[in-house]
């Protein structure tokens, strides 16, 4: 059978969210604002079919042909043969990547000794609960209540939600962070995350983004955005600030956390990709999970 995928679109929202939102998976690649904003480089295409929606894609520069987990109702068994084939007839070896533990446990009930599984340190998922983040207490979270204490002493700051009225200056800001950042080693990575931010801030209430800003002078000097992952996870997937503004990365993380509903018990932070000062970042906020994720191929 020739599985018929498509690419994703922001017109597909409301489909893939319907599998997607409704899952046990607390992953931050079920978000479907990082889905549709990514895909130019990934070329993400999904498609449904015997109760499943699976999303397939292209890693490594569009060398390497890789699928989601599927998300739906039903046996793995339905699926999963359909999918290796797939990848067979695109010339690719099977691959699924951002296999969770809970989705690694239902692949080995369902389909006993079928798959083995490869951890990827480097995408492992940094889960917080909202309540720390918003209320920082505690003896170790005493470095980052300096931080906003200092950062309160010396401006006079609005946290405001990002609406249409402020996009302008947090693509004026990404483009000054991104100009700061720049160097020729990370020049690939810094543009690919770049046309994924403008994307996203172009079509930020279509992609059910919620986000927030700091404001100091009538100036956007921080901003961040993200979206729910299922109904008790809500994912941030970006948070830039200008660096000349000492804390100001920890007074915006502070805020929008105490701005995400209060439904949403855990806030997933996303990966580290292996970057150090990102790694060392992440970990000084105390995760409460830190979320495995593996590459699943054929057992030989």
């Amino acid at each position: 059978m020739e599985l018929a995928f498509k690419p994703i679109t922001i017109d597909d929202k409301a489909l893939i969210t319907s599998y997607t939102y409704l899952s046990a998976y607390r992953n931050c690649d079920f978000a479907f604002a990082n889905m549709c904003s990514w895909r130019f480089l990934c070329g993400s295409e999904f498609t449904v079919i015997n109760g499943f929606m699976a999303i397939r894609f292209r890693i490594e520069h569009n060398s390497q042909l890789a699928y989601m987990m599927p998300a739906g109702k039903g046996n793995l068994n339905d699926i999963i043969p359909l999918l290796e084939e797939d990848a067979r007839q695109q010339g690719s070896e099977f691959c699924l990547i951002g296999i969770t533990p809970k989705a690694k446990v239902k692949l080995q009930v369902e389909m006993p000794g079928y798959l083995s599984f490869l951890p990827e340190r480097d995408y492992f998922d940094y889960i917080y609960l909202r309540e720390n983040l918003a209320t920082l207490t505690g003896k170790k979270y005493q470095s980052k209540r300096n931080h906003i204490n200092n950062f309160k002493k010396q401006y006079a700051y609005r946290y405001v939600p990002i609406t249409s009225e402020i996009i302008d200056q947090c693509l004026q800001l990404q483009c000054k962070w991104y100009q700061a950042n720049w160097t020729e080693e990370d020049a690939d990575d810094l543009h690919d995350e770049r046309c994924s931010m403008v994307y996203a801030l172009n079509n930020f209430q279509a992609l059910g983004l919620e986000g927030g800003a700091l404001c100091v002078d009538g100036k956007v000097i921080a901003f961040t955005y993200g979206s729910p992952i299922n109904p008790d996870t809500f994912c941030v997937h970006v948070e830039k600030a200008d660096v000349n503004y000492e804390g100001a990365y920890t007074v915006i993380n502070q805020e929008f956390a105490s701005h995400i509903p209060e439904q949403y018990t855990y806030i997933n932070r996303e990966e580290d990709l292996g970057i150090p000062g990102l790694r060392q970042a992440k970990l000084s906020y105390k995760p409460i999970i830190l979320l495995e994720k593996y590459a699943a191929t054929r057992k030989v």
